[in-house]
């Protein structure tokens, strides 16, 4: 059985503090990646309620080509075949005014049969745009929304 671990709010803003005043402005990465049948990757953290897209942080020293990559094998279980598409960068401003996130849809993968490592990912899945997991993160919600729906950017996460 998998532990799952939800730091209470005043820890959270307690980590996020921190991460403000050691690495000053943050940037991390977000992919929409696809199956050939168009249902999109989620992933639920141990650390964070709700279903998520996949991603994470640059980290020094690091493209944010290959932060995605890494993020979308380490959480996903797959591995990029081809060009991700950029399609909106975003300032996450429920973490810091000084975060942001660049989404890139992935269309062109392969899956390399790892599951979930249990301490970050609990689980993860595909799922069909019009059966997204209740529990799936507002954020996400308006992603696609853009993506596929024709709905206007927002800037904001």
């Amino acid at each position: 059985m998998i532990r799952r671990v939800t730091f209470p709010r005043p820890v959270r803003k307690a980590m996020f503090a921190v991460w403000r005043v050691t690495r000053g402005m943050t940037l991390g990465t977000r992919a929409v990646v696809l199956d050939e049948s168009g249902r999109v990757l989620l992933v639920e953290h141990s650390y964070l309620p709700g279903w998520h897209l996949p991603g994470g942080g640059v980290e020094r020293g690091e493209t944010m080509a290959e932060a995605l990559a890494r993020e979308v094998f380490e959480e996903g279980g797959v591995e990029l075949t081809g060009e991700p598409e950029l399609f909106g960068i975003y300032q996450n401003a429920r973490i810091d005014r000084r975060d942001h996130v660049a989404l890139y849809v992935c269309r062109t993968w392969r899956a390399t049969g790892a599951g979930p490592d249990g301490r970050e990912i609990v689980d993860r899945g595909f799922f069909a745009l019009d059966a997204l997991p209740a529990a799936t993160s507002p954020a996400v919600h308006r992603r696609l929304a853009e993506l596929f729906d024709g709905r206007p950017p927002d800037p904001i996460w």
